[in-house]
């Protein structure tokens, strides 16, 4: 490795690949292997390998932009922050502090998202704060923290995949999301291990599976509880585990005896035989393990299903034992510590409730406000973006372009349309940015230090490698600037290593725990998981070594205990009928990510996919007369989506797909149903009831 190498970390998904930078040409860098780090052993995805092509200065913004009779134009750095500055204040006296608003991003660094969620509460006063991460894993980690009394998607490393007996992959397709993780399926099943996947298509991820179930979309929880009740009925039950390190079972039992084969097999699609097989596979080896990702948990019943699935594991006695276990596979860079540290609606640093006295006791003493001071929770995620322009006025937003992400779109592009006043802080001209009335161009991963948390739990450290162009500057320095200009003088360090200080002392004693964790340590070993207390004076460790396996001993419930929690199968919030007979399911593509924001101008992921289609069954495709290539109309309630039509026996014939990467005349997500699940909050993403028509015709 050179000595000019600089060890760093993918700024896309949440497995966050180790890469090393070196110089590149005019100035920029390039991605070479890092083998030495244990979580891609130095394989990287198309994304990450390309990941440099967008600090090019052709693609991205490099001076802020303020709209000056309805066209951006650049202006001075001291000219914009005064423009928001003023739009804020406004707002605040006006219509008081809950009129402004503040959404955040799941790849915002821990230092970022601590520094907003605070900027939120003690510069503008307002509850009204949550990120693009709601929908993410929001059920998972609802779901997680009714069960084992703590959220943290992996608790386990992923090491310990190959090295189970089975896993059942739920609404996961790592092949095209993860990539580099497809390796750990692979030895899994090189090591003798089985692979359950469950997805109603049949995904590069599903034809590695020894048995692939296809539910129809929507009916994940209805398939968890069938195999429960099968496994009850065939006397495979942990009864031992069960009561010596569970509650609940009881009632439990009694919610998936209700839901006998055949019943869940009508609801379903998935046969009896199939059934049976998959609870066989499951059961018979002394390990076996449940991940989840966004297709069960995108759903208006995702905390119930994935609690289903959760009940799998304590039944069987796995949850809390050495290579077994449930876990939710996040999606985005900084998903996990991006929730956090407090930009999300009702917590504050460290995982704590800001409901909780004692929480807001520990962190005001941090901040140097009186707890009284700080507000309460405010809206989630789509019942934030869905009061723009009504009892939100003005809003700022770092790192997110719900134009093209969130749910009913085209609803959530007037209301951002319809703001007295945004703001928005991004490194390229995002489709949600185009409608600001102040853009201001920001350091990209390259280009500054933070640190991240990836879906193990595993806190990272990413470490600048180039300087930004002139004229772009760190979310930190604008947040201080901001902060100064709104009578805050001090608080918000630039400097992200004197934020993650005060994180640490923050978090400090809170379920997230990262007081432990230095940057000197995460430049020194390949990353820490938390919890990572500081010891206590008397400790004989000088450190604390981390947690990579939690529960081991005892859940993170008052006693110790996992809870088993009842749920029963419901239907989706929306299901088809003679005017929308079809079901919609959305997802990604391996060459692109996200809202398509950044890879969007990535010529070599573009070479690869293009632009949006809609993929369906041969025998749907005769219904309507299209043909390969036939642009499609999918219309629901909410709106028309129009995308060429891909042909495949790989889906179910009563469900079309389509990916959510681009905006325009084939935003998959201007038909996508807001219906929020009642705990999460997550929206319906991955269920939707559409008719289909050959455009044109």
């Amino acid at each position: 490795m050179p000595n000019s190498a600089t060890p760093t970390h993918c700024p896309y998904c949440a497995l966050q690949c180790g890469m090393n930078l070196t110089p590149g040409s005019a100035g920029g860098v390039a991605v070479v292997e890092r083998p030495d780090f244990p979580v891609n052993r130095g394989a990287l995805c198309g994304k990450g390998r390309t990941a440099p092509a967008v600090l090019s200065s052709s693609v991205r913004l490099t001076t802020p932009l303020v709209r000056k009779a309805g066209v951006l134009e650049p202006a001075s750095w001291g000219e914009a922050l005064d423009r928001i500055a003023e739009g804020l204040t406004r707002t605040r006296t006006e219509h008081g502090p809950d009129a402004c608003g503040v959404f955040g991003g799941g790849g915002l660094t821990n230092e970022k998202a601590y520094a907003l969620g605070k900027f939120a509460r003690i510069v503008l006063g307002t509850s009204q704060i949550d990120y693009n991460g709601r929908f993410c894993m929001s059920s998972a980690a609802a779901a997680g923290m009714k069960a084992f009394g703590l959220d943290r998607g992996l608790p386990f490393p992923l090491e310990d995949i190959p090295k189970t007996g089975c896993v059942v992959l739920v609404g996961s397709n790592l092949a095209e999301t993860m990539p580099p993780a497809l390796r750990y399926l692979t030895e899994l099943k090189d090591n003798g291990g089985k692979l359950i996947v469950i997805d109603p298509r049949r995904t590069r991820t599903a034809e590695q599976a020894d048995l692939h179930l296809a539910p129809r979309p929507g009916t994940d929880l209805a398939l968890a509880l069938g195999l429960l009740h099968v496994i009850v009925a065939e006397g495979r039950t942990d009864e031992e585990y069960i009561r010596e390190r569970t509650s609940g079972w009881e009632e439990a039992r009694a919610a998936a005896m209700a839901h006998w084969p055949e019943y869940v097999e009508r609801i379903t699609g998935v046969s009896v035989p199939e059934l049976r097989a998959a609870v066989q596979m499951f059961c018979e080896p002394e390990n076996a393990m449940v991940l989840t990702a966004r297709g069960p948990e995108q759903q208006s019943k995702g905390t119930d299903t994935v609690g289903a699935w959760i009940n799998l594991t304590l039944a069987t006695g796995r949850a809390g034992r050495p290579l077994s276990g449930y876990g939710c596979l996040t999606g985005q860079g900084n998903g996990q510590g991006g929730r956090e540290h407090g930009q999300k609606a009702d917590q504050l640093p460290g995982y704590r409730k800001l409901v909780d006295p004692e929480a807001r006791r520990h962190v005001a003493e941090v901040w140097g406000v009186d707890p009284d001071s700080l507000p309460g929770p405010g809206r989630s995620a789509y019942e934030l973006l869905d009061a723009l322009g009504t009892d939100i006025k003005s809003l700022l937003l770092m790192g997110s372009n719900p134009v093209v992400s969130a749910p009913r779109a085209a609803h959530i592009e007037d209301r951002i349309k319809s703001l007295d006043f945004l703001a928005v802080c991004d490194v390229v001209l995002s489709e949600t940015a185009a409608l600001a009335d102040v853009v201001l161009p920001v350091t990209q991963w390259a280009e500054e230090t933070g640190t991240t948390t990836n879906l193990e739990g595993r806190v990272l450290l990413r470490q600048r490698a180039i300087t930004a162009p002139e004229g772009v500057r760190s979310d930190l320095e604008v947040m201080n600037e901001l902060a100064a200009r709104l009578g805050v003088e001090k608080g918000f360090a630039t400097d992200p290593e004197e934020v993650f200080e005060e994180l640490r002392r923050a978090s400090a004693g809170g379920p997230a725990d990262y007081s432990g964790i230095t940057y000197r340590r995460l430049a020194e070993e390949n990353g820490v998981f938390w919890p990572c207390p500081t010891p206590p004076a008397d400790s004989a460790d000088a450190v604390h070594a981390g947690t990579p396996r939690l529960f081991l001993d005892r859940f993170a419930t008052e006693d110790g205990r996992a809870r088993f929690v009842p749920v029963s199968h419901r239907a989706a919030a929306e299901e088809p009928d003679e005017e929308y007979p079809v079901l919609l399911t959305t997802g990604r593509v391996v060459a692109q990510y996200q809202s398509g924001a950044q890879t969007r101008r990535v010529d070599e992921l573009n070479a690869a996919a293009p632009g949006p289609f809609v993929e369906l069954h041969p025998r749907l495709a005769e219904r309507l007369g299209a043909a390969e290539g036939d642009p499609l109309a999918v219309v629901s309630r909410r709106g028309r989506a129009v995308a060429p039509a891909r042909i495949t026996t790989a889906i179910r014939p009563d469900t079309v797909f389509m990916p959510f990467h681009w905006p325009g005349e084939g935003r998959a997500n201007t038909l996508t149903n807001p219906a929020l699940d009642p705990t999460s909050r997550m929206p319906e993403f991955k269920t939707c009831a559409v008719r289909v028509e050959v455009a044109g015709k």
